[in-house]
């Protein structure tokens, strides 16, 4: 019999094998790896050579099916340090916007994956891995950000992921003015650039909304269901606005001068944006979004280098 020898192919098999609880068939295995149905079998006892422990498992319908029992293959792919690094950056970035009930729950995640670390390993990855921090930087770069309540998170993710309308008690950003028993349709958690939103639907105004999420001071979460339009988009929603600010869209277009152009190449500023190199070197920027004060905000750190229209504002720069 010919054995099957791409050793990298087999790990891979052998770990689908692990993660599926009903187990993996040829035809599996002969899409996952854009082989013929010959080589998907040479590549099943090639497996089972080598972890004879392999369960075989026959359905209804006579096709057969193979698994490892649950904790067979114990440490046969251990974290790496790029996984590590990862984990530790998404971390910092989400305790950085304020989004402490995720970061706790990541610190925990993070613990029990380098408890599983043997002692040597462990102590091999440890100062490549604070290396590896320290060169991405993102838990020290500095910036405001709010702290929100983990159980006012809490209440919101629960209240998303259960479709479930809240009663809550909001003060606005802008007055000061405490609304009690507030009717929200929760959709989404909006987190970035040290402000946090939700977005829901309000009853009052029958339309949505964002509203600060360090404005709540009490959820409560109701009995009656909330369903989001089936028609709705959130990266389409969002991508009616620059930041969070919402207002009638209007054409924009950013000049950046042939000294920045460069720099400004590599920067998306809007997800349907398009952008056009001009004979002088500058760089044209084109979208479609409401926002202005944020872009004004936004641009103001570009200094003179950057020249901006705004198509139906009545206002050019």
């Amino acid at each position: 019999m010919t054995r099957y020898g791409r050793h990298e192919d087999l790990l891979r098999l052998a770990l689908m094998m692990q993660r599926s609880a009903e187990g993996v068939s040829l035809a599996e295995i002969g899409s996952e790896f854009a082989v013929s149905r010959r080589t998907a079998e040479r590549m099943r006892d090639a497996v089972m050579n080598v972890y004879p422990q392999l369960d075989e498992v026959i359905e209804e319908r006579g096709q057969k099916r193979w698994r490892f029992p649950p904790g067979t293959l114990g440490r046969m792919e251990e974290v790496t340090l790029d996984e590590l690094a990862a984990a530790h950056r998404a971390l910092a970035l989400v305790r950085r916007e304020g989004d402490l009930g995720t970061a706790d729950v990541l610190e925990r995640l993070i613990a029990k994956v380098q408890a599983q670390l043997t002692g040597p390993r462990r102590n091999r990855l440890a100062p490549d891995l604070e290396a590896q921090l320290m060169a991405d930087g993102v838990a020290f770069r500095p910036g405001p950000r709010e702290r929100i309540a983990p159980e006012i998170l809490s209440a919101l993710r629960e209240a998303i992921l259960a479709g479930q309308m809240i009663s809550a008690d909001h003060r606005a950003r802008g007055s000061g003015k405490l609304s009690r028993n507030t009717r929200l349709g929760p959709i989404a958690l909006l987190f970035g650039d040290g402000r946090q939103y939700l977005l829901a639907w309000s009853e009052y105004q029958d339309d949505l909304r964002l509203f600060a999420l360090a404005g709540f001071e009490r959820i409560v979460l109701d009995q009656d269901a909330y369903e989001r339009p089936e028609d709705f988009d959130l990266q389409d929603w969002l991508a009616e606005s620059f930041g969070i600010w919402r207002e009638e869209p209007f054409d924009v277009e950013w000049r950046f001068l042939p000294e920045v152009a460069e720099e400004a190449a590599t920067y998306q500023f809007h997800p349907k944006q398009e952008m056009e190199r001009l004979e002088d070197g500058s760089l044209m920027v084109r979208f479609r979004a409401g926002g202005r004060q944020e872009m004004e905000w936004y641009l103001a750190r570009w200094g003179d280098k950057a020249e901006v229209r705004h198509h139906g504002q009545n206002e050019s720069k």
